[in-house]
């Protein structure tokens, strides 16, 4: 049903007042899902100007405008360019997560594990945990004679350079396996030193989250060093209003140290870093990640500015859509069925009271609205 805009906020406004634990009836999550239908319909619709605005816009795979509508990700710059790590999360084996530090020295409003980071667990003393198992450096011929290799592998988890020197090691082995890695840093301990190391030991691909240190000239600096002894340097960043306007501010300083890529995140939330986006404008994709709107419109701008000004490095487009194909992605290559995913939502429960905002908000329009059927209108009883 395409619910118009005011019977949506007449019955989200209900739904909001329920007790958490009172579950919907069956015509009340008709009604839910179609309003969140009609959200991300009107949010599509707004970011399809966007896009069609976006001069040299590419689509991978492809790379014309007719591939767009099938594409895992677009993006603009040369696509040489373009992170192979993302080549082997949205093509390859998935992004396979190498995780052992549990420490971080930032506290970022748009973590996901904001207000928690005290609380993370530990991996273990002289554990990696891969795959969800903990393994030994010792393990890992075994796990390489026994397992198919992936494409490629990530360490996160949290903060890298809290202890960079264990992983070098690893590192190296890895790299004599011949398998692409990347790792995720915010870049206030990186060094000319630890830089060095990093490319010495074998990493690939190195993602500074920019917008961690509100893209401090330290760690534009750090970027500049890592591209001497790394072969991909680039940034990796949710997409907030404070990066946005940081890095226009900064962008030649930061355009200046070579890097290759800026993977701009669509900013989606969970229970940890929701209330920190309280009271913006917010959608749910595919009734999986919850994303507040400005975060890919904000992407979806840069990329503009971007083409027309041709920026020597790929700006991706890293969006829930993009999240979306990469499950996908990965669910065909360990043989699952037609259409299984993982993909979901991250929420326990709908926190209807967020989605207020953007049904209040009078300058947010649904496409197309229809008057609600018998048994579905506000005065009827509706279970």
């Amino acid at each position: 049903m395409k619910i118009s805009k005011k019977d949506a906020l007449l019955w989200f406004r209900f739904f909001a007042q329920l007790d958490e634990d009172q579950p919907l009836g069956c015509r009340q999550q008709e009604l839910a899902l179609a309003v969140f239908s009609q959200i991300e319909d009107a949010v599509d619709a707004r970011r399809e100007a966007l896009i069609n605005a976006i001069p040299e816009l590419k689509a991978m795979p492809g790379n014309c405008r007719e591939d767009f509508a099938d594409a895992s990700t677009l993006y603009v710059g040369p696509a040489d360019r373009f992170p192979k790590g993302c080549l082997s999360c949205l093509f390859g084996t998935g992004l396979s997560a190498v995780r052992k530090t549990n420490k971080c020295n930032a506290c970022c409003p748009f973590c996901y594990d904001y207000g928690v980071l005290d609380a993370i667990p530990p991996v273990g003393e002289g554990l990696w945990e891969i795959g969800g198992t903990k393994y030994a450096e010792r393990d890992l011929p075994l796990l390489f004679r026994v397992q198919k290799k992936p494409t490629g592998i990530a360490y996160v988890y949290l903060e890298p350079f809290m202890e960079i020197e264990v992983y070098y090691p690893l590192i190296r082995r890895f790299r004599e396996a011949g398998i692409h890695q990347h790792m995720y840093t915010n870049g206030l301990n990186a060094t000319e030193e630890n830089l060095k190391a990093l490319g010495e030991a074998g990493l690939d691909e190195l993602r500074f989250n920019l917008g961690a240190s509100n893209c401090a000239d330290k760690v534009i600096a750090s970027m500049r060093t890592a591209k001497k002894y790394i072969s991909q340097v680039g940034i990796e960043t949710p997409m907030t209003r404070e990066f946005y306007a940081q890095f226009a501010r900064k962008k030649q300083a930061i355009l200046d140290t070579g890097i290759d890529f800026i993977n701009c995140a669509e900013l989606h939330l969970n229970e940890n870093n929701l209330c920190n986006y309280a009271g913006e404008n917010m959608y749910f994709t595919r009734m999986g990640y919850l994303s507040p709107v400005f975060s890919r419109d904000l992407t979806l701008t840069l990329m503009r500015q971007a083409g027309e000004e041709r920026w020597p490095v790929v700006v991706h487009d890293c969006s829930n859509r993009t999240k979306f194909a990469r499950d996908l992605n990965l669910r065909a290559k360990e043989g699952g069925w037609f259409g299984q995913s993982s993909y979901g939502r991250e929420l326990e429960s709908v926190p209807y009271e967020i989605f207020l905002p953007v049904l209040e908000d009078p300058d947010f329009t649904f496409v197309e609205e229809e008057p609600l059927p018998k048994g579905y209108r506000p005065g009827d009883i509706v279970l």
